[in-house]
């Protein structure tokens, strides 16, 4: 499997990190498909829902520093086992609110532990995984994501129909609950310390070593700046990309008057559009990179070519009107802004593998920014003109931006003193 070996080390660590990847985002989506329920419980406007839907986004930016920050000190382990368990009560505590005030809470709360999940997984992937391979590796962990958003709708709103939405959100944080203790007993920071690694697994991967002390601070002016263009870039993803994980159910139930059955099917639809393009992008990106060996193309040539086909593909969204057509544009929409997803989350794991979980907090912090942003503005326009494609000009406007600054990101130019250091010896078999 794209050279990995069936049953090693290797492989089970990329299948439990896709599987929190599908379950972080099945925690995180849930509100949406869940949210006319709870919106004509507790009363709240369409601008109130944004901001709700926001909340999550505060705390998930600051902690995208501050959990790759720690990722790179106390490895992924410890990191990703706190975090689970964060999901755990935030989505169990979801289904218990009872005011507009309490879900912000919850929400906020959320956003702490998804906020350092990333990070501190592309710290992880850093660890175990060959340059060669880590487009695919990213492009399949965040594929899993995408499934996710597509299996969350119609999930979500089959256990609201035959439970509640309350239990719903109960149900699956107890799912995630199994993850966590999955997390904990199997995975290992340093892959020559685990029992089910082989030597051949090693073969090109770098040696592991976390931060520590002052040799070995963080290298903020220059890692701010090598980052500074794909950061930008990922807020120019992110503003899209949040208006489909938070607003796509409702966007279909009130946009076209559908029940919650048949919004959920069509979200679903569209999300997995966003499956496929995740593992395509990662492919494409590896491909590339064995082609050429140019990190450059790899990276930045693939994710302008995903700015520019998304783009492409929701300027009709502003004119067409009927159904069919605005499944199938917004499908072609996010299937080619998903290709972006494998080769920009590499980059982090280029320039920095040192300090890969704090470079890769800065890039998503770009993103969680234009999740504070987005979702609200989409509320806005809505209450104020009743158009519910009408925020998707602004996504147009800001695909090209990033396009265009993608020719600032240089993932071949390696960030001063954040080479690995020394390797630990590989035990024996």
């Amino acid at each position: 499997m794209f050279g990995y070996r069936r049953g090693g080390a290797p492989l089970n660590v990329l299948i439990l990190l896709s599987a929190m990847s599908f379950l972080l985002y099945v925690d995180r989506v849930n509100l949406s498909t869940a949210a006319s329920s709870i919106q004509a419980e507790l009363g709240m406007t369409n601008t109130q829902l944004g901001i709700a839907f926001s909340a999550f986004g505060y705390s998930y930016a600051v902690f995208q520093v501050v959990g790759g920050w720690i990722a790179d000190r106390i490895g992924s382990r410890v990191t990703l086992l706190v975090c689970g368990l964060i999901w755990v009560l935030t989505t169990i505590g979801t289904g218990l609110v009872g005011s507009f005030a309490a879900l912000l809470a919850v929400r906020f709360v959320l956003g702490v532990g998804e906020g350092a999940t990333l990070p501190a997984a592309g710290r992880a992937l850093t660890n175990w995984t060959p340059r060669a391979k880590r487009g695919f590796a990213q492009g399949v962990t965040h594929s899993c994501s995408r499934f996710g958003n597509a299996i969350t709708p119609p999930l979500v709103a089959f256990l609201i129909l035959t439970l509640s939405w309350r239990m719903s959100f109960i149900v699956l944080g107890a799912v995630t609950a199994i993850w966590v203790a999955a997390w904990w007993l199997y995975f290992r920071d340093d892959p020559r310390t685990h029992r089910g690694v082989v030597a051949g697994d090693l073969a090109d991967v770098p040696p592991y070593s976390l931060s520590k002390g002052k040799a070995d601070a963080v290298p903020w002016g220059p890692l701010l700046r090598r980052m500074a263009p794909t950061m930008m870039v990922y807020f120019c993803y992110g503003w899209t990309g949040w208006l489909f994980f938070t607003w796509l159910p409702v966007f279909f139930k009130h946009g076209y008057d559908l029940d919650i059955k048949n919004s959920a099917i069509l979200s679903s639809g569209v999300f997995f559009a966003g499956v496929v393009g995740d593992t395509v992008g990662g492919v494409i990106c590896d491909w590339v990179y064995r082609r050429t060996g140019s990190l450059e193309a790899a990276r930045a040539r693939v994710i302008l070519v995903s700015f520019l086909g998304a783009a492409a593909f929701l300027v009709p969204v502003l004119f067409v009107r009927d159904l069919a057509g605005i499944a199938l544009l917004l499908s072609g929409a996010f299937f080619m802004i998903e290709l972006t997803i494998g080769p920009i989350w590499a980059v982090p794991m280029d320039v920095a593998p040192r300090h890969a979980g704090t470079a890769s907090g800065l890039m998503n912090a770009g993103s969680a920014v234009a999740g504070i942003i987005s979702p609200i503005l989409f509320g806005l326009i809505i209450d104020a003109t009743g158009n519910w494609t009408l925020p998707f000009a602004g996504s147009i406007g800001l695909l090209l931006v990033g396009a265009a600054a993608t020719f600032w990101i240089k993932p071949q130019v390696q960030v001063a003193g954040s080479a690995p250091a020394v390797a630990h010896a590989v035990p024996a078999e």
